[in-house]
């Protein structure tokens, strides 16, 4: 007959019908990720961009950044952070609802960037659990795209749940730049030592 009746309905092929409950909460929870509003310098004109027409998030159902904590289960904190707005950026993160998931836009939320003095935070994990951290200064909207698609395939795995009920702490994943930003290479300057 080629079913082992032992194993039960384990042995069949999954589909509508047999699919596990489990794999089917990941797949809403990945086609259904609403982002809260967090921009907070130059890095949200980007994440701006990124909603437009162009970049088209509605495509993953994110059209709509709200403006609610309560309906978000997405945070993507764009830009510097403040030591006044560490406070606020906890308060709307503690907000949301669980599972909630963050990612680090740009070098200034991830560690501080150029500015590494008194008044800004020097990496917004001091704040917020961060699961996926998207480089550049800014990274546009490439970028940002390749940080959602990361966190939908680790969200859809189930490992960044399982992780967050062991740790408490995010994935700390750090993506590649995708908009053709490099790094500066020096310059050699001729007739100097």
């Amino acid at each position: 007959m080629g079913i082992d009746l032992s194993e039960g309905l384990e042995s069949l092929d999954h589909n509508f019908l047999t699919g596990k409950l489990e794999d089917l909460v990941k797949w809403s929870r990945v086609k259904s990720m609403w982002p809260a509003t967090f921009g907070l310098a130059c890095c949200a004109i980007e994440m701006m961009a990124t909603g437009g027409p162009h970049y088209d998030l509605a495509r993953y159902g994110m059209e709509v950044f709200r403006a609610s904590p309560r309906q978000a289960d997405l945070m993507i904190v764009a830009g510097r952070v403040s030591q006044k707005m560490a406070p606020v950026l906890r308060q709307i993160y503690d907000q949301m609802m669980e599972p909630k998931w963050v990612i680090s836009m740009g070098v200034c939320a991830s560690s501080g960037g150029m500015f590494n003095n008194y008044a800004i935070v020097q990496g917004v994990d001091q704040v917020v659990p961060v699961d996926v951290y998207a480089p550049g200064c800014p990274p546009g909207p490439e970028t940002l795209m390749h940080a959602i698609n990361t966190l939908h395939e680790k969200i859809a795995s189930g490992e960044l749940t399982r992780r967050r009920e062991v740790t408490g702490a995010g994935a700390g994943i750090t993506v590649d730049q995708r908009d053709g930003q490099q790094e500066p290479t020096p310059v050699a300057v001729s007739g100097r030592r």
